[in-house]
């Protein structure tokens, strides 16, 4: 393998400072451009977001509200099809707090008034309170992300606008002002694929814990977003491509005496977690429970086949990770005990506040997702013929959004895929394989989550766009880290500072465009009876019977 597969950049002649585009697109440097990023996105929200009227984004804003809501009053949750399990806890957990602290008068859903002015009020309170929650969630997230961008990419420039890219991503302008579940689910598995790749570039003694840590993300992802499962899918092929000549096996992981008992022990700890962990696997996979749920069978009228499918797929992946980048025997197995232990801990945490229903939608995040995408026979365990046409015909819907000329987009990240994809040509031209090969696979896989999403309501949905855009983004830094002549061609900077504001400016039109909306309120009363039964929404009532569920 060439200097490359070091992820450092190529090294290059010394260079005149002040032609260096980056320079002058960070102008504030590492902290304040941080600053700048997060002080502009709290003016968005407030302006574009917290203020208002309560029910411009009632799909999911009162679904998790209301479950907040029932929850204080001692209710079980009833909403389970995400499962939305975090944003709902946390939601709850908020207004608690709020509550004690004399700031939020209703925190049950006894304390909601039935009548008009009462009813506003009450509402409006708890939205607004539970919106700082998905701009504090929002904010942390992009923080998060941008410290282990810089720990990838080694440049706190290129780090710092990949940061502003995913704050200003479309994903990202619509989850930072309403409660979705997605946000939280994107971010605990785009922090596990960045933590994936940190691990892989080079050894450490603390390598296993961290493939433990990614694994425990994944869970948790899914557990807020079921539709994470097709990012989590990815990642094992993903790290394989970012092994270096830098991670084999130094110090304690060479068959070492102390390597062993470190391995023993973390089989141990795996062991007593994963038995601890396997009644709710067992619920999960019981064909009466998840009947429950309305939920067919993905494969054969069986359960847990493709669950396990994708546990052996991990850790042949594993397996030849080791053999690849000759990792010893030991951190092997110790990684894959890590593995389980993490999958297993993140299971455990459903008993929190326990539900079957979480149970069930968790454990077979296919099935529940079938329940919302019109594929041929996906409702009676058989997906018929009619499936390959359907993947072939939603790639081609993709492939036009992503041109942006011939459909149109809301999503600020169609254009850095335009500077990508040629990206991934000039690496390669210029001998940087691995790199070429990395951003290749993250574009993939971007591509093919955006494909299979788009078949949910019929065309990808603006908040799907939060998983894939850090794919993109990531794809982008590490070319841009890598070919480092880049940024002192003459057309760099123009191209980087109008790439800046037309990504802020795209990044906002939907924002803008859903705080002047002049939709009312009726198409509430479409779903207020399946998804917020015990919320006296009193202009349902007063609807024409045309326009009642």
């Amino acid at each position: 393998m060439t200097h490359e597969s070091s992820g450092r950049p190529a090294s290059s002649p010394a260079r005149d400072s002040s032609l260096d585009a980056l320079v002058r697109l960070t102008p504030f440097g590492w902290s304040g451009g941080l600053l700048v990023i997060v002080v502009t996105l709290a003016l968005s929200f407030f302006l574009l977001g917290y203020f208002l009227v309560y029910w411009r984004t009632a799909d999911m804003d009162f679904m998790v509200v209301y479950n907040a809501l029932i929850m204080n009053a001692g209710r079980p949750q009833e909403f389970f099809d995400h499962p939305s399990y975090y944003t709902i806890l946390s939601v709850k957990i908020w207004f608690q707090f709020l509550h004690a602290l004399g700031l939020l008068k209703v925190h049950t859903i006894a304390d909601v008034p039935a009548d008009p002015a009462g009813f506003d009020a009450a509402m409006t309170s708890a939205i607004r309170a539970a919106r700082i929650v998905a701009w504090l969630t929002a904010t942390a997230a992009i923080l998060i992300f941008a410290g282990l961008m810089r720990a990838i990419v080694r440049d706190w420039r290129v780090a710092l606008l990949a940061a502003y890219a995913f704050a200003f991503s479309g994903g990202m302008a619509f989850h930072i002002r309403v409660l979705r579940s997605e946000m939280i689910a994107a971010a605990f598995a785009v922090f596990a694929l960045m933590a994936l790749i940190l691990a892989a570039r080079r050894a450490n003694t603390w390598r296993p814990l961290v493939v433990g840590g990614a694994a425990l993300l994944c869970m948790l992802a899914m557990e807020n977003k079921v539709s994470a499962i097709l990012v989590v899918a990815a990642l094992p092929v993903l790290a394989l491509a970012f092994g270096t000549t830098e991670s084999t096996s130094a110090g304690l992981w060479r068959n070492t005496r102390p390597a062993w008992i470190i391995t023993l022990v973390t089989a141990v700890v795996a062991a007593l977690l994963a038995f601890a962990a396997t009644p709710l696997v067992t619920t999960g996979l019981d064909p009466a429970a998840v009947a429950q749920s309305g939920m067919h069978p993905f494969l054969a009228d069986r359960y847990g086949i493709y669950q396990s499918a994708l546990a052996v797929f991990t850790l042949l992946c594993m397996i030849a990770f080791a053999g690849l980048w000759k990792i010893s025997f030991a951190e092997t197995l110790t990684s894959i005990f890590a593995a389980v232990a993490g999958i297993s801990l993140g299971l455990l945490a459903l008993d929190i506040i326990y539900d079957v229903n979480n149970v069930t939608t968790v454990i077979n995040p296919i099935e529940r997702m079938l329940m919302y995408a019109a594929l041929p026979g996906a409702q009676g365990g058989s997906l018929g013929g009619g499936l390959i046409k359907v993947i072939l015909m939603n790639a081609g819907g993709m492939l036009a959004r992503y041109s942006y000329v011939f459909a149109a987009s809301p999503r600020p990240a169609v254009f850095l895929v335009w500077l990508v994809v040629p990206g991934i040509i000039y690496a390669l031209r210029k001998g940087e394989h691995q790199t070429a090969l990395q951003a290749a696979l993250l574009m993939l896989t971007a591509f093919g989550v955006d494909t299979l999403g788009n078949q949910r309501g019929f065309g990808l949905p603006t908040t799907y766009y939060v998983f894939t855009d850090p794919l993109t983004i990531l794809a982008g830094a590490l070319l841009l880290a890598r070919l480092t002549d880049l940024r002192f061609r003459k057309w760099a900077y123009p191209t980087g500072a109008t790439l800046l504001v037309v990504h802020f400016f795209y990044s906002q039109a939907e924002p803008v465009k859903r705080a002047f909306s002049k939709r009312g309120n009726e198409e509430i009363c479409e779903w207020n009876q399946s998804m917020v039964p015990r919320l006296p929404i009193y202009w349902c009532a007063n609807l024409p019977e045309k326009h009642r569920l």
